[in-house]
């Protein structure tokens, strides 16, 4: 039942979709809409089961939440999962009906690129309807979110190298990169640039091929990325990452990356901090990326309005950062406060584009 469901934490939605002429097999789920409309992009996974789907997709969900109101913007937290290999069961049709769901909410939930969701992707969903955010200039979207991403995962760390290593470059720091994709291949080179002797792992190795070729970077397993002898250890793949095996190996100081739900749980953060591990909050370094998308919602979307908000999301992070060195507490936990001080009194601050789309 989804009420007793160990992740369910008072979500408004949570609703199962299905196809069958296409073989949709979907979960979008809307956690908080308080400071506005819910955004959260679209994940295609083959997930074990339909539970596992369930996880994903109500973890995700509040996960944006709090995404979305520590970057400051006036949005509610949501997701979506689709069910299927997105290699093989992926087809335009599929993606027309899945937005063909969205559009009946009538912009209660804005969706948006995720883990086997690209920018075709979402111009394929956007054809069935107006909420899908992070479509192509040609189409009169902000385009394809990653670099954005990156960027403030990169002010992040830089952040944090500061306070740890006292040094505002990278130079002669080891970094380790788990996962290629968009994102992870845009954090790597930007490493690279900064002096950063980089360390690269990813499930394909045509992308890690790529990494030595063009950054120098070494391979390592996959499944042992977390363990290198590094100073920082930035997870760009899927979450878990950070559980009770790992938490024990990883040697980095600093754990700074794009990915989402890396901790196994919030009891995880305390479990760095107390290895001397500092710990910026996915849900505060990954936020550029939604703070580009939602340019095309909110109502002064210029690109100086997305360069600002990620710099005051750095902002924060700084100040959560200097906040967990000096009081002792888990940076999961401060940042936490942050985020629901902001979404928690039942207000819309502000206006968005929404309207015009109802």
């Amino acid at each position: 039942m989804t009420f007793a469901h160990a992740e369910y934490a008072d979500h408004e939605l949570v609703q199962f979709c299905a196809d069958p002429s296409t073989g949709l097999r979907a979960i979008i789920a809307v956690h908080n809409t308080n400071l506005g409309p819910a955004a959260g992009g679209c994940r295609m996974w083959p997930y074990a089961s339909a539970d596992a789907a369930l996880d994903d997709a109500l973890r995700l969900s509040r996960a944006m939440t709090y995404k979305n109101a520590v970057a400051g913007l006036h949005l509610g937290g949501g997701k979506s999962v689709i069910i299927g290999d997105p290699r093989t069961d992926k087809t335009p049709e599929l993606l027309a009906a899945f937005g063909r769901l969205v559009e009946r909410l009538g912009g209660y939930y804005f969706t948006a690129e995720d883990v086997g969701i690209g920018e075709r992707d979402i111009c394929a969903i956007a054809q069935s309807t107006s909420y899908a955010i992070g479509t192509p200039s040609s189409m009169e979207g902000v385009g394809d979110p990653s670099a954005f991403t990156a960027s403030g995962v990169f002010k992040c760390a830089e952040l944090a190298v500061n306070r740890i290593f006292g040094c505002l470059d990278f130079e002669g720091l080891r970094v380790a990169v788990q996962g290629l994709g968009s994102v992870g291949s845009d954090l790597a080179r930007r490493y690279h640039e900064h002096g950063a002797t980089v360390f690269v792992a990813d499930v394909d190795p045509d992308k890690v091929k790529r990494a030595v070729n063009q950054w120098g970077a070494t391979p390592v397993e996959p499944g042992r990325i977390h363990a290198t002898d590094v100073d920082v250890f930035s997870p760009c793949a899927l979450g878990g990452v950070l559980n009770r095996q790992t938490i024990p190996e990883v040697r980095a100081k600093v754990v700074v990356g794009a990915a989402n739900n890396q901790l196994e749980s919030d009891a995880r953060a305390v479990d760095l901090l107390t290895a001397g591990i500092l710990y910026v909050p996915d849900f505060v370094a990954n936020g550029g990326g939604i703070i580009h998308v939602a340019s095309e919602i909110v109502d002064d979307g210029s690109p100086e309005w997305v360069e600002g908000k990620i710099d005051e999301l750095a902002q924060t992070a700084g100040a959560i950062i200097d906040e967990s060195l000096r009081s002792g507490r888990s940076s999961v936990e401060i940042a936490n406060d942050i985020a629901e001080r902001r979404f928690s009194p039942v207000s819309r601050p502000g206006k968005s584009k929404v309207a015009s789309h109802a």
